[in-house]
């Protein structure tokens, strides 16, 4: 849950506009709220027992997969039930209003649409949509956009026709352009299932490889692809594999197994063609493995053993692999080593570690560096060429934003493709010429009915955190808006795992904010936004910064009369969910509603069960509460087991 989705936007303004209404309209629902059966369970942990009245809720994968429901899973289906006829009662006067919304965002979006294409290996790829259809076409044209034949690769309406569900996961071509490989998931697992065909016939090849992560990455002979299976439990990414084209699955070589349960691994092919990448990763550590992409047969070899605390991720160019890493360097710093050479003590320092200043990747083209970086919570893209006769900044015009590199897999060109968006630009792709500095706008986001720019108005604000730290705050509103505290707002955060939430645009947005909200964006610590230490001090014992920090820009927010609490919303997903739970029992009174979906709310008891799918993932960001210390002070903060009888705001969660 990293993106704000149509879907929570639309509950959002709904939810909000209907209180607003029923505020004003004095409506009360007289429907009866559910009340779900209680079942006393105690729960022991380190001799503190914890009473778990709705734990008879929780059901085994088995249950959930059975053909017919047992009684349990009845139970828990009729309760469901009832929530949402609840809900739907509770919300049934804004029945047109849900309708009005729906078509109104439907409306702004362009149905029939295309991607920019992007040129690799002598043909341009793009994405099509066509109108009235919910998938996608991808395609290609070989040398000429204007005079090249289209080739459909994966017809979208096609394959999903019929289907409860159907998710492309990705797809390769081979290097001599003639084969593909894309994973389809139509169960909704993210397990995809491989399939492969000939791109000069259109035959449907019969290699067929099940519970896959959804991509093949291919050796340089054409014929070998290399595979990511994941455990069908767990969902965790522990194996590759090596797979010949025409041959069964059961003939298919293990070439790596992640046997760490925190570990997750990966395989790709560096920009150059020259290496396959099999990596493994978690939360604090990395490690790597490469192999010439010539001999696809042969045996990978350590980069550099994985050491706790290391992080690096690697590239190839000429003689050299570039290493960014966090080696005695808490915002990251750029390295070199040979290709033969490789271990840490061999890495040479290309950009020194700043303080100021997160590296948070690279692009490595044949004359240029382009390094991302973020300053001041925004994204910066650093432009250098190799022989270090000259380096700039490229400059971006919004207080508040989000930019970054975009696919750019063409090697000896002197064209930057990126992507700009803020809070009142639309998602734009722009091709950048780093010799002589000249932009070309390739596509904007076309909203349909139209859409004026200078009617809307963004700002960047810091709020003071309880410990004295400033947090950034991005806001954006139609012009107009009154700040005396009279106005709606509507506040959005995640703050974990160190994603850094930017600045971008919503179409689905401006509905909200010609109804005369304010939409802001709390950067709270958690993110990275600020560099490495804002993630630090937003996890594991200092998790609470999170909690604290939002309920902070709330307060300044209404301080600075841009709102008031009986006119502000909280808003936020998944990790962001939790946050949602926290906030609602530290300052129930500084909301009037929260939109929280898909919440992580029952955080010890999960955390606790290592067979729920990728949970030894998060004891990095969490804590396991297996150890006491880490135990208590998730218990302080965790929702579900600091609910009170109280005043809270109105909620809507949505889960699914």
């Amino acid at each position: 849950m990293k993106k704000i989705s149509f879907l929570l936007f639309l509950s959002a303004l709904i939810f909000a506009v209907a209180c607003r209404q029923a505020e004003k309209n004095n409506t009360v629902s007289m429907a009866t709220p559910p009340k779900a059966k209680k079942i006393p369970f105690e729960i022991i942990t380190h001799g503190d027992s914890r009473m778990d009245d709705y734990y008879w809720m929780r059901l085994s994968d088995e249950q959930k997969n059975a053909a017919s429901p047992d009684d349990q899973t009845q139970d828990v289906l009729n309760y469901l039930n009832a929530e949402n006829t609840y809900t739907d009662s509770v919300m049934a006067h804004t029945k047109n209003l849900q309708e009005k919304l729906f078509l109104e965002m439907k409306g702004r979006i362009k149905e029939t649409d295309q991607s920019v294409p992007f040129r690799d290996n002598g043909y341009w790829y793009y994405t099509r949509f066509e109108q009235g259809q919910d998938y996608a076409f991808y395609c290609r044209k070989k040398e000429s956009l204007e005079n090249g034949t289209e080739e459909i690769l994966i017809d979208g309406p096609k394959m999903a026709a019929g289907k409860n569900y159907w998710a492309l996961g990705g797809y390769s071509v081979s290097e001599d352009n003639h084969l593909m490989g894309y994973g389809i998931d139509e169960v909704s697992r993210r397990i995809y299932t491989l399939s492969f065909k000939n791109l000069e016939t259109g035959e449907q090849l019969p290699d067929i490889i099940e519970g896959t992560s959804g991509s093949a990455t291919w050796a340089n002979d054409n014929k070998t692809v290399f595979y990511t299976k994941k455990d069908p439990v767990t969902l965790r990414d522990f194996q590759i594999w090596r797979h010949t084209i025409g041959s069964p699955q059961s003939e298919d070589v293990l070439v790596f197994e992640e046997k760490d349960e925190e570990f997750s691994c990966f395989v790709y092919k560096t920009k150059s063609d020259r290496f396959l990448i099999i990596g493994s990763s978690q939360t604090l550590s990395n490690e790597y493995r490469v192999l010439e992409a010539d001999r696809p047969t042969g045996q990978f070899r350590l980069f550099q053993q994985r050491e706790r605390n290391l992080e690096y991720g690697i590239d190839h160019y000429g003689d050299h692999f570039y290493v960014v890493t966090n080696l005695d360097a808490k915002n990251f710093r750029l390295m070199q080593c040979p290709i033969n050479s490789t271990t840490k003590e061999n890495w040479k320092e290309i950009i020194a570690h700043r303080d100021d200043v997160l590296l948070e990747g690279i692009e490595i083209f044949k004359d240029y560096l382009v390094v991302d970086e973020r300053k001041n919570g925004l994204t910066q893209i650093r432009i250098m060429r190799w022989d270090k006769s000259a380096e700039h900044y490229m400059e971006f015009q919004d207080p508040a934003y989000s930019a970054g590199i975009g696919t750019n897999p063409e090697f000896d060109t002197q064209i930057l493709r990126y992507g700009y968006s803020s809070l009142v630009t639309p998602t734009s792709t722009y091709d950048y010429n780093m010799q002589s500095k000249e932009r070309k706008l390739l596509k904007q986001q076309e909203i349909v009915g139209g859409y004026n720019a200078d009617q809307y108005a963004s700002e960047r604000l810091y709020a003071k955190a309880q410990d004295g730290t400033s947090i950034p705050v991005s806001i954006v509103y139609k012009k107009g808006y009154k700040k005396d505290g009279t106005a709606p707002l509507l506040l959005y955060a995640y703050g974990s795992y160190g994603y850094s939430l930017d600045a971008s645009f919503s179409s689905g947005r401006l509905s909200l904010l010609d109804r005369g909200f304010a939409f802001a964006i709390a950067h709270i610590r958690g993110g990275q936004e600020m560099g490495r230490q804002w993630y630090e001090n937003g996890k594991l014992l200092k998790k609470k910064n999170t909690f604290t920090d939002f309920i902070d820009c709330a307060k300044f927010l209404c301080d600075s009369k841009y709102t008031s609490s009986e006119k502000l919303f909280a808003m936020g997903g998944s990790a962001g969910g939790l946050l949602m739970g926290a906030v609602a029992n530290m300052a129930p009174d500084r909301f009037r509603g929260i939109v929280s979906s898909v919440p992580f709310v029952d955080v010890v008891t999960t955390m606790l069960d290592e067979s729920i799918p990728l949970t030894t993932f998060e004891f990095d960001e969490w804590g396991n509460p297996k150890d006491s210390t880490y135990y208590f002070y998730m218990k302080s903060y965790s929702p579900y087991d600091n609910i009170e009888k109280k005043n809270y705001p109105d909620i809507l969660v949505l889960t699914g």
